[in-house]
């Protein structure tokens, strides 16, 4: 299970530093935010592309690619294949990046990039609006804070330390530029976050500093560990209450059997069905299974090929057929009214997943969905927020009447579970997981 720390602040405060130093502490994966939106600034005066030629600066970020490596905890930035280090701290680089990070378009590609690199991963990150942007239910939050003098004398030291001579009052009227601009930008604005700790490190070492962080994380992890413990044994015991079902009969078992093998060859012989990625279905646990909806005759081939059983939800018409909803009884077909909030379909929903067993459903809701360009339900968000299930991505492609179905790795969203998701944090989590599938899908 990942486990993230947040901390956010002013230009020059120490974030980087003390994040380097939780990092190394705790085993953590530390991301540096701010030297992503230095790289994009690097890249724009390499290119000769003014701040103020918006399309220009789009277009820049369709032929930017950024690459994050973790060499020994240590995170390695490539700007289209080319590792950058002394670069991204340059005079040039520190005048226009925070108006870089200000642009809509530049801030959207970096926090879905900072959250694809978090999934399933414990890491501290640092920035302006972790807290309250990129990870708005990271386990732990911290905002630091110091006089701007006090950060200029900061900043100073760092540069000395990379060969960098920037005269102090230019380093201090940089910082409080840096502040004006941060705190009054129409784009995720720096701003302590309501739930984070506030932390005046101005009169701090960094001795100091770090001790007080290390108590307030130590504190939270010893929480989450109690927290796990105390939740265990209440819910084996209303798995055992709940969910004891008696076993299918004989007949049934003989029909199911039967239509699996005789679907597999149909699928193989009119199809010259591939599947791949089926080493990503997790051997043991309960899962949710989330791919693109071709049409209804590709259905089957995710449930027919799956190392698991998945109980798939399909919508409740598909029953007025008796051919269809024989198939739906023998399969664990989950009917569901779709155009309203059908609590009958959710209960069985959170059950199979109590079971330990496979949920299915197709965020886009129907046939095609992304082709026909339709508002993406948050279903499958809302379940694995819920429930803090992991998700299978799939793929399904057809390719001159081939069928190609690539399951992807397993994401794990645990770290924004709640009984009641935000729909802010619905929308993030449905918009990353139709990215990943239509990758999948690009990709089979």
């Amino acid at each position: 299970m990942s486990f993230i720390v947040a901390i956010d602040g002013p230009a020059g405060v120490g974030k980087g530093t003390i994040a380097n130093l939780v990092a190394e502490k705790f085993g953590f994966l530390n991301v540096d935010t701010g030297a992503m939106y230095r790289a994009i600034s690097h890249y724009l005066i390499k290119n000769n592309i003014l701040l103020e030629n918006t399309e220009e600066v789009k277009k820049a970020l369709e032929n930017i690619e950024i690459d994050i490596e973790f060499k020994d905890s240590e995170q390695i930035l490539s700007l289209n294949g080319e590792k950058l280090i002394s670069e991204l701290r340059t005079k040039e680089v520190n005048a226009i990046v925070s108006q870089v990070s200000h642009i809509p378009e530049v801030r959207t590609a970096m926090v879905e990039l900072q959250r694809k690199i978090a999934v399933g991963k414990s890491m501290v990150m640092d920035g302006r609006d972790i807290g309250t942007n990129v990870f708005p239910n990271a386990n732990v939050k911290i905002y630091l804070d110091a006089t701007p003098e006090e950060r200029a004398n900061r900043r100073m030291k760092q540069n000395q330390e990379n060969g960098i001579d920037i005269p102090y009052e230019e380093v201090l009227e940089n910082i409080k530029f840096r502040d004006h601009n941060d705190k009054t930008s129409k784009v995720a604005p720096l701003k302590k976050a309501d739930d984070a700790i506030l932390i005046d490190c101005t009169e701090l070492s960094l001795e100091q500093l770090s001790n007080k962080v290390y108590e307030i994380i130590e504190e939270k992890m010893k929480q989450v560990t109690t927290s796990q413990k105390e939740v265990k044994p209440t819910k084996k015991k209303k798995v055992v209450e709940e969910y004891d079902k008696p076993e299918d009969s004989l007949w049934m078992k003989l029909q199911r059997r039967f239509i699996w093998h005789t679907l597999r060859g149909f699928y193989k012989i009119f199809y010259r069905l591939e599947v791949k990625g089926l080493e990503n279905i997790p051997e043991e646990g309960a899962f949710i299974v989330c791919g693109n909806h071709v049409d209804f005759m590709k259905v089957p081939v995710i449930v027919i090929y799956a190392t698991r059983k998945i109980n798939f939800i399909g919508k409740a018409e598909l029953f007025n057929n008796p051919f269809l909803a024989r198939l739906g009884e023998l399969f664990d077909v989950i009917p569901v009214k779709r155009g309203k909030q059908d609590v009958d379909s959710m209960k069985k929903s959170l059950k199979v997943l109590a079971k330990g067993e496979g949920l299915g459903l197709f965020p886009e809701g129907t046939r095609n969905g992304i082709a026909k360009k339709v508002k993406v339900k948050n279903g499958a968000a809302f379940m694995a927020l819920r429930t803090g299930k992991p998700i299978v991505p799939v793929g399904i492609k057809v390719q001159k009447g081939k069928i190609i179905v690539n399951y992807g790795k397993l994401i794990d969203y645990s770290k924004y579970q709640s009984k009641t998701p935000e729909k802010e944090t619905l929308d993030k989590v449905t918009e990353d997981l139709m990215n990943t599938i239509i990758q999948l899908t690009n990709e089979a």
